[in-house]
């Protein structure tokens, strides 16, 4: 049995047979990450990181209840909610991420690293969005809005960071309302810096279209059609060479530029490819689960 270039490992590839080792690991550290921004950073300085995180932390504030249980609690109905409307595989690791997550925030004291609030927003900003964009990458989510933004994204196509700045900027409010605006508008900072930093990391809502000139036509075709894009096909001609070839033009993600790329260099390695970002799509554009 030809298993291809990699090693086996009970009848599979390495390979593959390591991905969910290094999609678990990588949840951990984006559970790690997100409670370190809280319980280090937002939460000491009373400040919010929106979403179910937020909501959990103004009733906790509130009522002096434990915000890790309230996160966890308020979790399920949209772990529900993704089961159904996104898939099994993205909602048992964002299982995974909420429970690990809940975890961390027990372990980790609540302690003021910086008595700066706005250091304390750009930096708890910044490492709880490098810990969501983890687990976004690796097709799961830290739970919360995340889980509304991707249901909406994979809809939609809409930029995760700045959904999750509409629906966390509404929380904030409500933090404004209840206990000062200085607070919110820290937050507020800490959200709009999250939700950049997510964007730069979480790209599957970037489009980019692919030219590839080759002279492999129907062998590129066959490999390129694995990745679920439509493909249009034209003939060229060198400009220089006056040699016949094929342009293939594919519209895809930033994030399954790699793939195209490999698919490309091991189908034709005299091909050529120019990767550019598309500005506006219309017409249907699939993008498979992952």
């Amino acid at each position: 049995m030809n298993l291809g270039k990699y090693p086996t490992f009970i009848g599979k590839p390495i390979k593959a047979s390591f991905k969910p080792v290094h999609e678990v690991c990588t949840i951990l550290l984006s559970a790690f990450l997100v409670a370190a921004g809280l319980n280090l950073f937002l939460v000491p300085h009373h400040l919010l990181s929106g979403g179910i995180t937020g909501v959990a932390s103004i009733i906790g504030y509130i009522t002096d209840w434990n915000i890790s249980l309230l996160y966890f609690v308020l979790n399920l109905p949209l772990i529900i909610w993704g089961w159904k409307a996104v898939g099994r595989r993205y909602i048992i690791l964002s299982c995974l991420s909420v429970i690990t997550t809940t975890w961390f925030m027990t372990i980790i004291p609540e302690y003021q690293v910086t008595k700066d609030p706005i250091l304390a927003a750009i930096f708890g900003g910044i490492i709880s969005a490098v810990g969501i964009g983890f687990s976004l990458r690796v097709g799961g989510s830290t739970g919360g809005f995340d889980i509304v933004g991707s249901i909406v994204t994979y809809k939609h196509d809409f930029a995760m960071g700045k959904l999750l700045l509409i629906m966390n900027g509404v929380v904030i409010l409500i933090l404004g309302f209840y206990k000062s605006w200085d607070l919110a508008l820290y937050s507020m900072l800490s959200t709009y810096i999250k939700g950049k930093v997510v964007d730069m990391i979480h790209v599957d809502h970037v489009k980019v279209t692919c030219f590839i000139v080759t002279k492999k036509k129907d062998e590129m075709l066959s490999q390129l059609r694995k990745l679920h894009h439509g493909i249009t096909c034209m003939h060229s001609e060198g400009g220089y060479s006056e040699e016949d070839n094929y342009m293939l033009m594919t519209v895809t993600t930033r994030y399954e530029v790699p793939a195209v790329r490999k698919t490309v260099m091991a189908t034709d390695p005299q091909a050529f490819m120019n990767v550019v970002q598309s500005t506006e799509i219309l017409g249907r554009f699939t993008r498979p689960r992952r």
